[in-house]
């Protein structure tokens, strides 16, 4: 063990866990793994030899200063999940019945890890750090609460559940990262173009240009009116 580390009594991190991150340890763990270690005054979900895990299911700007004090002596691996398909259950409150159960029609890439990637993009450089990104089958279970969901008419997300892991997509360097540009999109490009070729509004696309920019993925090479062109810089 590292210094700095000790093990926390079982259940000190998963008093507030979700479900989904709960099913995501459970599939990740294995033999010999050590789950809730306090490292660094840091409780990381899984430590396997010198590697440290952590699984994240959304908001990445909320483990960024956690993420950048422990890459600095350790190697740390990221974990996020992303639904390739999902099924929408609705259910009463608080017997938690279902109601109903369907498809949702949204299905996920490996490409959507850049809404949440904004946070911390240069931190793909760093030797220590790693992103796993695991194409998912959910369920997502909604709840009628008006208070909080009046987008989807007062149905309220209530937790996420995972049914399998279909793919496993590793990212260690930029340059990993430059294969989820499609072969298709022909240099220059604007983030328009690249919406277009990935399927996915220009506002991921736009955070997709930003993230691989930072790490040195791309570099700009003029304006076309306002919109700016990029091209593949490999490192």
């Amino acid at each position: 063990m590292s210094t700095g580390e000790t093990t926390d009594p079982p259940g000190i991190g998963t008093l507030n866990e979700k479900a989904l991150h709960a099913g995501l340890k459970s599939w990740y763990q294995r033999d010999n793994d050590a789950l809730e270690v306090n490292i660094d005054n840091y409780v990381v979900d899984i430590v396997r030899g010198d590697l440290l895990v952590e699984i994240q299911t959304q908001n990445f700007s909320s483990i960024k200063n956690k993420l950048l004090h422990l890459t600095e002596c350790h190697p740390v691996r990221l974990v996020y999940p992303i639904a390739q398909k999902k099924w929408i259950i609705r259910t009463n409150k608080p017997e938690g019945e279902t109601l109903s159960r369907r498809k949702s029609p949204k299905q996920g890439s490996p490409v959507d890890v850049f809404a949440e990637l904004v946070s911390f993009p240069r931190l793909v450089s760093h030797h220590n750090f790693t992103l796993q990104v695991l194409m998912t089958l959910e369920e997502e279970v909604r709840r009628f609460d008006r208070s909080r969901a009046w987008r989807r008419r007062g149905w309220a997300i209530h937790e996420r559940r995972l049914l399998n892991v279909v793919e496993e997509h590793t990212f260690e360097t930029a340059s990993d990262f430059l294969d989820l540009l499609p072969s298709s999109l022909t240099e220059p490009f604007s983030t328009s173009e690249l919406a277009l070729a990935i399927g996915r509004p220009r506002r991921l696309a736009q955070k997709m240009a930003y993230c691989l920019r930072k790490m040195g993925g791309i570099k700009p090479v003029g304006k076309r009116k306002n919109a700016t062109l990029y091209i593949r810089s490999p490192v």
